[in-house]
């Protein structure tokens, strides 16, 4: 077997090991960042999920250095879906009791929110901006362009990368 041919059973097998070697280190590391020891125990599974479903594994020479790096990378993400579910709480608190929405249409459009965040979050910094200061700011393409330092075309080229990426949630 070549080198390049790793067998999915060996696969998992080397994740198991490292769990069993490091789920416990990982989950504290969380834990300490988190101050919240079931976000930890959560956020610990998914990096070693992440590792499971890895189309390529590489080669692990330091275990720890990297689950810490996926983990940092989950946490990110677990920080801005908390920020995004903060912001739209506050913004339904202020809301009159008889237009709020209900649990279920709530949690419909936390999903939603959470869903178009991970999207802006795949574009390009650039690219997201102009996207946000057109549908959110209301600039006209001319006014990006400027704004961002780019051309007309180049505006064009990132409105149809946020366009794409939404009607791709759609789907």
């Amino acid at each position: 077997m070549h080198a390049a041919e790793i067998h999915p059973c060996s696969e998992r097998s080397e994740v198991a090991a490292l769990y069993a070697d490091h789920h416990g280190w990982l989950q504290g590391w969380l834990r300490r960042k988190l101050g919240n020891a079931c976000d930890a125990a959560d956020l610990a599974q998914d990096t070693f999920m992440r590792l499971l479903v890895a189309r390529q594994p590489e080669v692990i020479v330091q275990p720890r250095a990297y689950l810490t790096r996926i983990a940092q990378n989950l946490l990110v993400n677990w920080y801005q879906r908390q920020a995004l579910e903060r912001a739209y709480l506050e913004a339904l608190a202020v809301l009159p009791e008889a237009q709020a929405p209900s649990a279920e249409h709530r949690l419909v459009i936390l999903e939603t929110l959470h869903e178009i965040d991970a999207m802006l979050d795949a574009l390009k910094p650039q690219a997201r901006r102009a996207f946000l200061l057109s549908q959110i700011e209301g600039m006209k393409y001319e006014d990006i362009a400027r704004e961002l330092g780019v051309s007309l075309v180049t505006v064009k080229r990132y409105m149809q990368q946020g366009f794409r990426g939404c009607l791709a949630l759609m789907a």
